[in-house]
């Protein structure tokens, strides 16, 4: 991912819509900056610790913001080399919100095509709706394109349930494992 990034300025306006809804700590990981400490690893004990870093803060969150350019109909190599060292139970019911970025609309189903199997394999809850945009979406790397900014809050609205449900579910696990 290189900076300015389209994907990131898309996944930072979600966080930002998300973080107006629900009360959380923002973390941008971007993958441009890990890919020469990515480079050649085969195994997770083989990245150094700003990659652990990284790694863990994905594990561990309680909410996804995942977007990726498109890159030849799918997601780039990088991101799938980063999910590849994700431990394959970490995400287990976690919510996910999907969104990319492409130069024209020919690759709108990648969310559906690529995306959402690639976290079905985690057993993630990727939310209802994802979002794509187009360059022609951005002036300055910033979204100007109105109906794209309905459709992010829109997929932001449609996803609180599912994450208050999540949320709610893991603090009441929380409160049974203090009480035990």
């Amino acid at each position: 991912m290189q900076r300015p990034s389209k994907a990131a300025a898309l996944a930072e306006h979600l966080l930002d819509l998300m973080a107006g809804e629900v009360p959380c700590e923002q973390r941008l990981v971007e993958l441009g900056h890990l890919a020469p400490q990515l480079a050649g690893a085969v195994w997770r004990s083989q990245l150094p610790d700003t990659v652990e870093r990284e790694l863990a803060a994905v594990e561990q969150a309680d909410i996804l913001v995942v977007a990726t350019p498109v890159y030849r109909g799918s997601y780039t190599g990088l991101f799938k080399h980063f999910f590849d060292f994700i431990h394959q139970d970490a995400l287990i019911d976690k919510p996910v919100l999907l969104a990319a970025t492409g130069g024209s609309e020919r690759h709108a189903l990648m969310i559906d095509h690529q995306l959402r199997p690639l976290f079905s394999f985690f057993q993630a809850r990727t939310l209802p709706l994802g979002v794509y945009a187009t360059d022609k979406d951005f002036v300055d790397y910033r979204l100007r394109d109105e109906a794209l900014i309905q459709r992010a809050r829109l997929a932001v609205e449609r996803a609180l349930p599912l994450i208050g449900l999540t949320l709610d579910a893991r603090f009441s696990a929380a409160e049974e494992a203090v009480a035990a």
